[in-house]
Order: C-alpha cells, then structure tokens, then sequence
C-alpha cells in the first residue's frame, strides 16, 4: 500500500527579473556599502538568468512593513495554490470533492487562518478535509512537504491528498539591510508555487523511503530573524562547506538504513540552493562536475524558490520517467532531507 504520486504541478506569478537587471537595481540600493562592486559578482556566480516575483521590480524601491508584506503574500500565496491545484486536478482526472486531505508548506509569509484554510475556502473543497499546514522547513519543505502527504495517504488507504508549497521570497526583501546575507538573498531568490496529488490507489511512481538529518550545533546556518519591518534572512557563507564536510556521511546512514545502494539510483532532483552547493552535492553524489543537469537549468530558468525548488526540478525530469530517483534538500534545522521516488 504505498503512496503513489498521481499528479505533479508547478506556477510562478507574473513578474519577470532578469538577472542582469536586478544586479543594476541591487548596485544603486546598497551603493552606500563601499565594498559593494566586489559583493555584486554574486549575482553572476549564482548560475541564475531569472527569477519570477508577485511583485514588479520596483517594489523592492520603497520600504514595507508587516501589514503590507502579509497582504501581499496571503493574496499571492492562495491564488498561486489555487491555479497548481486545479491543474493537478485536471491532471489526476480528479473532482474538488475527491480531495480527502491537504498538506500545504511556505515559510516565507504568516497566514492565520492557514493557507490550507483559505485554500479549502477558495476552492470550495469538502467540509470534512483533514488540513496539514506546515512552517519553518525552509528550502526542505517540498521534499518534507511531499512525504508527510506520503505518509498520511498510507494512513489512509485509499483517499486521495493535495499537497501544496509556495513560497514568496521576494516579499522578504528589506532595501535598507545592507547585510551580506540580504545581498546573497537578493541574488538569489525567486518567488514559485508547486504541489502533487498522492493516494495509494491510482497510477504513478511510488513514494519509497524518505529520511531526515538534523546536524547538532547548526541552528545558525539558516533561518529567519524577526525585525521591525518583516524577515531577515539567516544565510551562512558555511553552507557548501557543511555539504562537502558532513552530508556524505549523512547521505551513507540513509541508504544503510533503508538497504539501498547509491549506483541503484538513477537520477537525482536535488533541491538547487546556489551554485556552490550543487558542486558539492555532485561530488557527494560521485556525479561528474555539472551532472545534476535538471537541478542546475531549473536554478538557471528561476532561481532558488526555497521549498518549492526541489518539485520543479521533479517535474522537469518527468513525473513518469520511470527512473529510480532520489529527491533531496536541506533547510533551517539545519536538516537534509531525502526521499526516494520508484518507477511504477
């Protein structure tokens, strides 16, 4: 009885960044840094064209506080669950009232009602849903995301459960945080929306294994700071380090523990966090340098989306590509996350 995904679905909102743009706009924001010639190479080093934002560019010009940010992000966030789930139903031939359950994951925003209440509301979904909202796994929520929808499908053999990311990085954006973190953040974040339907019953590839690694001492790497006039990212420079140092190692207790074999898998939709980081998972992976070929395009065409990332990737390779696939990412905790995904 295990879960199958019947339907994978992505959207992004309206608004295009072009890369080279948005260096030009983040050289005039932060020109009173005075070392900011040398902080802009990040934007050309990330491997990124362009990214997609719910708001046009020159909303990054002006301040906004909470108010304005969580407007924002509740209006974006539920039209954007609202055009991946009716493509997911039209892609599983499935109706509103077939839904049993919904699991939806953001961290970029705070909705309460919850997204999956407004979501159920918008979409006249049935009464008796059972809802899932999910906070704080950052880059590795659509990876957790997926498997806990996984999991409460084989708890309930037979129904059939939504699952929905989105995540509106772009609100995060503060002009007057001339931090080094916020000026990586900027030249890296987009703003994406993706989702799956899973059940037991039905056509697709299986949800197999899936495990967590939360590292001690690592609570600083990545996260979020609480300030006067929204979030503040929390981005350590250690990040790539910590992949090449400890996720083999972390990668290894996985497969031991579930009996797999790394030369069984055959491909990998590795969450896509930055350039660097994909170099150091190639070479945990024993890939040649460049051979997470989905994952470094799908950076390229949108840039890192935290949590939604890692599915845009797995659609990119083809739901039904009847490849053995491993799906992967880390996130605040700081936690890598794996599952894997069997042909049909």
């Amino acid at each position: 009885m295990q879960p199958r995904l019947l339907a994978l679905k992505s959207a992004v909102p309206p608004f295009v960044i072009n890369q080279r743009e948005a260096e030009a706009r983040a050289g005039m924001l932060f020109s009173g840094r005075k070392d900011i010639a040398r902080l802009l190479s990040v934007f050309g080093n990330t491997g990124i064209e362009r990214r997609y934002s719910c708001v046009p560019i020159e909303w990054y010009e002006q301040p906004h506080g909470w108010k304005d940010r969580t407007r924002l992000y509740i209006d974006n966030a539920i039209a954007l669950f609202e055009k991946v789930a009716r493509a997911l139903l039209d892609e599983a031939g499935l109706k509103p009232d077939d839904i049993d359950a919904i699991v939806t994951v953001s961290t970029t925003g705070i909705a309460t009602p919850s997204l999956d209440a407004l979501t159920v509301e918008r979409m006249r979904l049935r009464r008796d849903i059972r809802r899932l909202p999910i906070f704080g796994f950052g880059c590795a929520g659509g990876v957790i995301g997926l498997t806990r929808a996984g999991q409460l499908a084989t708890a309930m053999p037979g129904s059939k459960v939504m699952f929905l990311a989105t995540e509106l990085c772009a609100l995060t954006f503060r002009k007057d945080d001339t931090s080094k973190s916020n000026i990586v953040a900027s030249a890296l974040f987009g703003d994406g929306a993706a989702g799956a339907i899973v059940s037991t019953e039905g056509a697709g590839p299986r949800l197999g294994a899936a495990g967590e690694h939360t590292w001690a001492g690592s609570l600083d790497i990545m996260g979020w700071d609480v300030e006067e006039d929204g979030l503040k990212a929390i981005f350590s420079q250690s990040i790539p380090d910590l992949v090449s140092g400890r996720f083999k190692a972390a990668l290894h207790e996985f497969l031991q523990r579930n009996d797999l074999e790394l030369a069984g898998i055959e491909a990998f939709a590795c969450h896509p966090g930055g350039a660097k980081v994909l170099d150091a998972l190639e070479d945990a992976f024993g890939l040649q340098r460049g051979g997470l070929t989905e994952s470094r395009s799908v950076l390229r065409d949108y840039g890192n989306m935290s949590a939604v990332t890692a599915l845009f990737v797995l659609e990119r390779m083809g739901r039904m590509s009847g490849r053995r696939i491993m799906m992967s990412a880390l996130g605040p905790g700081f936690t890598a996350a794996f599952l894997m995904l069997d042909p049909e």
